[in-house]
């Protein structure tokens, strides 16, 4: 059978995972009871995916189509991700780049796009969305043909080949202005552009490019055989990156069909397959024949740019919601995390119950701590931190190019806010009503940078990130200039307290929630921290005072999600995550002791 392995990459929210899905329904093997939930992405296998609407780990499905098997990678958009994409993309024989009909080449395009042509794959475009109203395919397709020029592709890769279409409404077509009723055209295009997979002669020859793990067999290596076979039971040598060779023997072999790992007897060379019993191995190690060990060229993986401390939850409230909360089983859980996400970091610190925790930026390190919440986990997180290098004796830290698209009213504050973080305009770009800004800023001017600006922009602005390099160290720059409100006691707040102190600021507990001392309840309407008293409950005399008991009304509490938490707190904060609750409390909850440190 032939076999063709195609990459899907795109910007996020350009819409890869609905494509994949159509392409699996379109296949042969397919029927729409093998969908578990209608209305729902097939792909979209966790609950934070859903939720999120992106994808955070790239998968592997497979679809028979007119006699050839196509196996599909259906890859993260998104920048905190693209450790994950890189990977994958040595599986891949060709890959199919997605873009928006209306929003065009993307930063995260621009970033998966290099990737693809570094590694010498031929892509074939295909504009999404073409049903959006105001969109202009046309120029989309110049501008996808100007981005790869100036990424320095070569004369092959430039003689690409577009489809067009909608992967909601199910339609592919050559030409936009004819839609048809099916997404076959483009699976036709897929068959004539990408030629067969090309097996050399030789022996057994595979890359470990992903890794999944099973709590019954252990990690299992995915990758591609590029050449040979693989069987159960059969001995190979592990060759590690360092160039170490170890004797293993494989236990049972899986190939992708449609959304299923199946069990198989032996796979075709050029396929994508996955293999269990091998111990020990990481990302970029080759499976080689026994008697004559070739090994493939291993791949690097981009180091991390942000650091978070992690520790146990030591808050009055510890231990009331979570079923997971000694430092035992957090250091467990960061060690199996270690097994599957490669561009993690865990570095024990000198307390036994705190850990520095090292990704690739504010999502990736709440994605994972949003999983172990979810898992009942009870824990505190500290401030983002980026990581600072020494070279030449010189601080360098991480430098990101921003994308800002908004109302063109508000472009100046974007370019103010963005400036003041110490960054630099490189271009300016009106689009409709709608202005599109780039700067080159440090990664530690973009924590906290959304929110600010969606509250500016009354939600309009769209932030997209990708990190560059390090540079030299630019400066300080300012951080948040509102203080904290800071409960003073343990008890739950009063209607009536919450009420008197709301020209003091903005409160983030509802009437009643029970507090603790320390807590961070809400922000000061100035700088500095003010310690509040919201526990103190309302004199009762017989006595009557006209007006004592007018029907109050407070504003409701502004309840952050994890990432903003993140994003909020100052150095000496901490969030505390539990399974049912967000805090935010200083991490000396005495008012005393936190006067003595500072001084």
């Amino acid at each position: 059978m032939e076999i063709r392995n195609i990459a899907i990459i795109a910007h996020v929210d350009h819409g890869k995972t609905t494509l994949v899905d159509r392409i699996i329904e379109a296949g042969e093997s397919f029927s729409e009871r093998d969908r578990e939930n209608a209305g729902e992405l097939m792909m979209d296998n966790n609950d934070q995916e859903r939720e999120r609407g992106i994808t955070i780990v790239s998968k592997n499905v497979s679809v028979n189509y007119k006699g050839t098997k196509i196996n599909i990678i259906d890859t993260p958009g998104h920048a905190d991700f693209g450790g994950e994409v890189e990977r994958v993309l040595n599986m891949a024989d060709g890959v199919c780049l997605l873009v928006d009909a209306f929003e065009g080449p993307m930063p995260q395009t621009r970033f998966v796009l290099q990737k693809a042509l570094q590694l010498g794959l031929k892509p074939l475009v295909v504009v999404n969305k073409v049903d959006k109203d105001n969109c202009t395919p046309d120029e989309v397709h110049e501008k996808v043909f100007d981005l790869m020029f100036e990424l320095e592709a070569n004369e092959d890769q430039l003689d690409f080949e577009a489809v067009y279409g909608s992967a909601k409404n199910k339609w592919m077509s050559k030409d936009w202005k004819k839609p048809t009723d099916t997404i076959e055209p483009l699976l036709d295009t897929i068959l004539e552009y990408f030629p067969p997979v090309d097996i050399k002669e030789g022996n057994t020859q595979m890359l470990i490019t992903s890794l999944d793990f099973s709590s019954f067999v252990g990690r299992i290596a995915i990758g591609r055989l590029q050449r040979g076979t693989i069987k159960p039971g059969m001995p190979i040598i592990l060759t590690k990156r360092d160039g170490t060779q170890e004797k293993h023997r494989i236990k049972d072999v899986f190939v992708y069909e449609g959304t299923e790992r199946i069990k198989v007897d032996s796979v075709q060379p050029g396929d994508i397959c996955a293999v269990t019993g091998i111990d020990g191995f990481d990302i970029g190690d080759s499976i080689c024949d026994a008697e004559n060990p070739e090994p493939l060229e291993t791949i690097t993986i981009d180091e991390p740019t942000m650091s978070m401390m992690f520790s146990i939850n030591d808050s009055p409230f510890f231990g009331q919601e979570g079923k997971f909360v000694t430092s035992r089983h957090i250091q467990e859980r960061l060690t199996k995390e270690l097994e599957k996400n490669l561009a993690l970091r865990v570095q024990q610190t000198e307390k036994a119950d705190k850990w520095l925790v090292f990704g690739r930026g504010v999502m990736h390190l709440s994605v994972l701590v949003e999983t172990m919440r979810r898992e009942g986990y009870e824990l505190q997180v500290g401030q983002p931190q980026v990581i600072i290098k020494e070279v030449d004796g010189k601080k360098h830290e991480p430098i990101e190019e921003l994308t800002i698209d908004l109302p063109e009213q508000f472009s100046g504050t974007a370019v103010e806010a963005v400036s003041r973080r110490k960054g630099e305009m490189t271009n300016m770009v009106a689009k409709g009503d709608r202005m599109i800004i780039d700067f080159i800023v440090p990664s530690r001017g973009i924590i906290g940078l959304r929110n600010y600006l969606l509250t500016q922009t009354a939600g309009e602005a769209i932030m997209n990130h990708r990190f560059i390099e390090f540079q030299q160290y630019k400066g300080e720059i300012p951080g948040r200039q509102n203080g904290s409100l800071i409960s003073m006691e343990k008890g739950s707040a009063i209607p009536y307290s919450l009420n008197n102190l709301q020209d003091r600021g903005k409160f983030f507990v509802n009437p009643n929630e029970a507090i603790y001392g320390g807590q961070v309840i809400g922000e000061n309407s100035r700088q500095g921290d003010l310690v509040v008293n919201v526990t103190k409950t309302k004199k009762m005399s017989n006595m009557r005072s006209s007006g004592a008991d007018d029907k109050i009304s407070i504003a409701p509490a502004i309840k952050m999600s994890l990432e903003e938490s993140l994003e909020y707190i100052q150095s000496d904060e901490y969030v505390e995550v539990t399974p049912e609750s967000l805090r935010v409390r200083k991490i000396i909850l005495d008012e005393g002791a936190r006067k003595r440190a500072g001084k």
